[in-house]
């Protein structure tokens, strides 16, 4: 996806420097920074959560991570259920 986004001249400046210092292009640098910045908020976000909450994104996660295609038959449910 290509986004623009405008920047001051200074910052520019000092991301250009940057970039040099790193042996890297202007566009990975901010690549870089803006994937750091999105998972410092999810961490930051992830620890400002209640237990119910994290079990709430923890379950989400599995259950994306499941097939849909794959099926249990309901028999199978009940007999674990009432063991």
């Amino acid at each position: 996806m290509r986004k623009n986004i405008d920047i001051d001249e200074l910052t520019l400046k000092k991301i250009k420097l940057l970039a040099a210092y790193e042996n890297i292009s202007v566009k990975a640098l901010m690549e870089k920074a803006i994937r750091l910045f999105v998972k410092s908020k999810e961490q930051e976000k992830y620890a400002s959560l209640t237990d119910e909450e994290k079990e709430d994104v923890g379950l989400l996660v599995l259950m994306q991570q499941g097939d849909p295609g794959d099926t249990v038959p309901e028999r199978d449910i009940f007999n674990i259920l009432e063991e």
